[in-house]
């Protein structure tokens, strides 16, 4: 008899090994991925063909979020698009292009305007933003960070453009504009070569 009991608990638990391995564990990640990124499409003012989200996934605001074909997220993802704070109004638009793949923790705040184009990877831990909480003067300085007004001064971080082609260093601060084929690095960014595409 306890030959018996001990092969049935060797067969299970050998069982529970084999369904929660590794592998299969990812198989069902992915399926649970699939769905996941079916339904939460729904969320968004326009999503094109093909995107595939990880969760889990932050969005606030997903009817001012336009999503382009073939987007595809990892964990983590946070896009937020804030038409009230504090009794403000604002009217942000998100669009995001076609052929866009954002790795983990990125997050991106809008109450203006941000354009990511075609064809953009992003690495993890980035933070996008056209606000701030608050202006950098004296007015704020006895009001909470999170009870402050947002202000903005333009699109993306003030009215900043970064060309086709650019690459960005890690934990790069970008506070002014580049043209296209740009290798830039540094807090704040500077240029650090053109590539010649030629």
């Amino acid at each position: 008899m306890r030959n018996l009991i001990k092969k049935s608990i060797g067969l299970l638990l050998s069982s529970v090994y084999a369904f929660y391995n590794y592998n299969t564990q990812k198989k069902l990640k992915a399926i649970r991925n699939i769905f996941f990124s079916y339904w939460i499409r729904n969320l968004f003012k326009k999503c094109g063909k093909e995107i595939r989200l990880q969760s889990p996934v932050y969005i606030k605001g997903g009817q001012y979020i336009t999503i382009g074909d073939d987007f595809h997220a990892l964990e983590r993802l946070r896009l937020e698009c804030w038409d009230e704070f504090e009794g403000e109004k604002f009217v942000p638009d998100l669009l995001i292009g076609n052929n866009v793949v954002m790795n983990y923790n990125v997050h991106i705040g809008c109450v203006n305007k941000i354009i990511i184009g075609n064809n953009v990877l992003f690495g993890s831990n980035i933070l996008i933003t056209d606000h701030q909480h608050g202006f950098v003067d004296k007015r704020d300085l006895n009001i909470a960070p999170t009870k402050r007004l947002l202000s903005t001064t333009g699109p993306v971080m003030p009215n900043v453009s970064i060309g086709t082609g650019c690459i960005i260093g890690a934990n790069s601060v970008v506070t002014k504009s580049f043209p296209k084929n740009s290798v830039l690095a540094g807090i704040p960014a500077k240029l650090i070569k053109s590539l010649n595409v030629e």
